[in-house]
């Protein structure tokens, strides 16, 4: 009888930033499944399930603080022994018109979506290069490519991200560290049903949202997962730099007055 072939992702090690729900939560799931050992950092306490899985570190913090983030980092490192993957995740989003935007909000907005994904990079760079290099997955959004009314700040934050992918890449080759980013569409969450909700027609909505996705549905947390893992395993060993839109063909589909 031959061996079973190893999983994607045995024996790498990955800190994922707001796994805990949405997302972030099917990129944990993916990861897992793959045989990845994997140290969650958010604010909010994981459920039950997750904090009693032997492969998963829970870490609370307020990740919009870069002073926290070595100690994401060494915390990591000292559970499971090494880093090979970070997985850049944590983000908020809100609609603001540009009258209304404020300092205080666009500060919000680039410190959690931009700067953290900066400073966890640069906390983690030693333990990648000292495993021989590694990856870095960056979630970016449609939004950072194209942009929906009142998501100034938030396209602008999405956008940085897609531009540091590159940049990091670039800089970090030479190390054997890989930088791709994920740029989702519509994912299913609980955020997005209430989103719905507000239309007062469900039926309606849902089906004119059906209808903008050539895929014939929309995403879920676990197709961002699927990806993830690819972008994190040695089978992407060649792909590094590239913001990759995961939609269901969504921005690729023209409008039609039908």
């Amino acid at each position: 009888m031959s061996e079973r072939a190893p999983q994607a992702l045995t024996e790498k090690i990955a800190i994922i930033t707001g796994g805990g729900k949405g997302i972030g939560r099917g990129i944990v799931d993916r990861f897992l499944a793959a045989g990845a050992r994997v140290a969650i950092a958010q604010r909010s306490p994981l459920d039950d399930h997750l904090a009693a899985h032997d492969d998963v570190l829970a870490i609370a913090a307020d990740l919009a603080d870069p002073d926290v983030l070595p100690e994401v980092v060494a915390r990591t490192v000292e559970r499971f022994g090494g880093l090979d993957v970070v997985v850049n995740n944590a983000g908020i989003m809100f609609e603001r018109d540009l009258d209304d935007l404020t300092l205080d909000d666009w500060q919000r907005m680039m410190a959690l979506n931009v700067t953290t994904p900066v400073f966890l990079a640069k906390a983690a760079l030693p333990h990648l290069r000292a495993r021989g290099g590694g990856a870095i997955v960056n979630i970016g959004s449609t939004e950072g490519l194209f942009s929906n009314p009142g998501h100034i700040a938030y396209s602008a934050s999405k956008g940085a991200i897609h531009g540091l992918t590159r940049a990091m890449a670039v800089d970090l080759g030479a190390d054997g560290i890989r930088i791709n980013a994920i740029a989702p569409g519509w994912i299913s969450s609980d955020l997005s049903d209430t989103y719905l909700e507000s239309f007062g027609d469900v039926e309606t909505a849902n089906a004119r949202l059906l209808n903008l996705h050539p895929a014939g549905r929309i995403g879920r947390p676990t197709d961002v997962g699927d990806l993830a893992v690819f972008l994190a395993g040695d089978g992407a060993g060649f792909l590094t730099g590239e913001t990759i839109v995961l939609d269901g063909g969504r921005t690729v589909k023209l409008s039609s007055p039908a």
